[in-house]
């Protein structure tokens, strides 16, 4: 039998990526993040979802060094990493959808130290969809550190 994995794809800049429906807790409109001074740039600040208080990391500047423009499709998806629980704002969430474990390439760019949390590409008909590793993610970017001590200070205040 074949093994299939669900995944959330989203969208940011022009590309797809997915993360697997393990990490995902929610999918949430975006809306009132309270910007925090002296974080790294791909950190936009903190939002309350369902009474949790959560950094939201910025994907388009993470992958591309600038930042989302903010429109109606915007969306928030938070995820549970070993870590912390953070939020990804993304272009748009676009669908969940079953990928066959013999679609799931992997890909010589994970062991590039900065794209380590690409850990698949999906090789579907007419689409290739990068596999994000939200775990690895969160190690391999500078300052996730300092954000967790806060937000663990926060919960203790």
């Amino acid at each position: 039998m074949l093994a299939i994995n669900k995944f959330v794809v989203f969208q940011v800049a022009n590309e797809e990526y997915a993360i697997s429906i393990d990490h995902v807790i929610s999918i949430e409109k975006m809306e009132g993040i309270t910007p925090i001074p002296h974080l790294p740039s791909y950190v936009k600040g903190i939002v309350k979802v369902r009474g949790e208080l959560l950094p939201v990391l910025d994907f388009e500047d993470v992958l591309y060094h600038r930042s989302i423009h903010e429109n109606d499709q915007t969306r928030l998806i938070v995820l549970k990493t070993e870590e912390l629980t953070i939020g990804v704002l993304v272009n748009d969430a676009k669908e969940i959808i079953d990928i066959a474990e013999e679609n799931l390439k992997q890909i010589g760019l994970a062991a590039f130290g900065k794209t380590s949390y690409f850990s698949a590409i999906a090789n579907l008909d007419a689409r290739l969809i990068t596999i994000v590793d939200p775990s690895k993610l969160v190690r391999s970017l500078e300052g996730v550190c300092e954000i967790e001590e806060y937000m663990k200070a926060q919960l203790e205040e």
